[in-house]
């Protein structure tokens, strides 16, 4: 006979952020109207694989090949072309604000066929494009993919993703975006997370700062900095000095839960109105007795294994925890520690404290 128990259990990573007295940068928590970045893409070939490449597939890449091949006066027909140590990829990068030609910029490469590994090979010259359709960088180099694969008849070992991988500095800006910066005669500052009251500190802090009503608060998230006459002609010493101002942002009420991983993160803010908390484990026994039955002797039976299975239940008695109005974020630690919360159960203590009406704070689920 053979048992075999099956225990039901979830591993979970619990994060809790307190911070007492959080100050931050203005730099830190604003961005300047007009100065933003720029996405670019293009589609290119990765060469010198060691037979990682795409398979007969992959059709578009024997006709990136081809295409290729006939800029260089080299004609060849597709049919002929069997490739495995050529791969096709799309090419993106992040241009920064202000980049100018000459500068170099940081390239992922993304495996676009069913290629293996990109492992050892070489991104061959790439015109990467603007969502205008303009090439404002060119992308060349070895790719880094710090990812590894390797299999065997029986078996298969993976890190990491080695189908994409970067190329350090490995673009060159060939062109410079028109920035929509206007520095003169008004600055509009606007918050990476709107909220009222951060809003209103930072108009205050700038004005006492400048010792004038210079910025005032538009709306959650702009304010609107008028240029005082002392920095006309000096604006970027002006955005130098005050994003040192330190400021104490308000952080609303959330809590993140990412199933995924297991992973919770509960913000300084959170509230708990009275709620009273049960919690109980079930834990799963399986126990499988496969059976032999032979026929009797010069029957025309067959031999049959049975299978037989005995399942088990337990479940311990819940425990009970009171909080009270207006409970704080360590409060709810401890209650759901006295519980004896893990992963899974945890996940579901909170949401049902959401549906209850007593948790007071944004949950969200990613």
């Amino acid at each position: 006979m053979k048992g075999v128990k099956v225990t039901v259990f979830t591993v979970m990573l619990l994060v809790f952020t307190t911070v007492l007295g959080f100050s931050a940068r203005l730099k830190d928590i604003v961005d300047v109207e007009g100065v933003r970045g720029n996405y670019l893409i293009g589609y290119g070939l990765v060469v010198g694989l060691k037979g990682t490449g795409d398979g007969v597939l992959s059709k578009f890449t024997v006709q990136s090949v081809v295409n290729m091949l006939e800029r260089f006066g080299i004609k060849v027909p597709k049919e002929q072309i069997i490739l495995k140590n050529v791969a096709a990829v799309l090419v993106t990068a992040y241009l920064p604000p202000f980049a100018m030609p000459g500068q170099k910029i940081d390239v992922e490469v993304s495996s676009l066929g069913d290629a293996k590994s990109l492992q050892g090979g070489t991104l061959l010259l790439t015109p990467l494009l603007g969502p205008d359709g303009k090439v404002y960088a060119l992308a060349q180099g070895p790719v880094s993919i710090g990812g590894i694969a390797a299999q065997g008849a029986g078996a298969r070992m993976q890190t990491a993703h080695p189908t994409a991988g970067k190329i350090p500095n490995g673009a060159i800006v060939e062109r410079t975006v028109e920035e929509g910066l206007n520095l003169n005669p008004k600055i509009t500052l606007s918050l990476k997370e709107a909220d009222f009251n951060t809003a209103y500190q930072i108009s205050e802090a700038i004005n006492d700062y400048l010792n004038g009503n210079y910025a005032y608060p538009k709306d959650n998230r702009n304010i609107e900095l008028t240029i005082p006459p002392s920095y006309r002609g000096k604006e970027v010493k002006l955005l130098a000095e005050i994003g040192n101002l330190e400021i104490s942002p308000d952080t609303p009420a959330k809590v993140v839960i990412d199933e995924r991983t297991g992973t919770v993160v509960i913000g300084e803010n959170v509230r708990i109105s009275k709620v009273a908390i049960a919690h109980g484990n079930i834990s799963i026994e399986v126990r499988e007795y496969p059976e032999v039955y032979q026929p009797y002797p010069f029957s025309p039976g067959e031999t049959v294994v049975v299978p037989r299975t005995e399942i088990k239940a337990k479940e311990k008695k819940a425990k009970v925890v009171v909080l009270e109005e207006g409970a704080t974020l360590g409060e709810l630690v401890r209650a759901l520690n006295a519980v004896g919360a893990t992963a899974t159960e945890l996940i579901s203590i909170l949401q049902a404290i959401k549906a209850a009406g007593a948790l007071q704070a944004e949950l969200i689920i990613i």
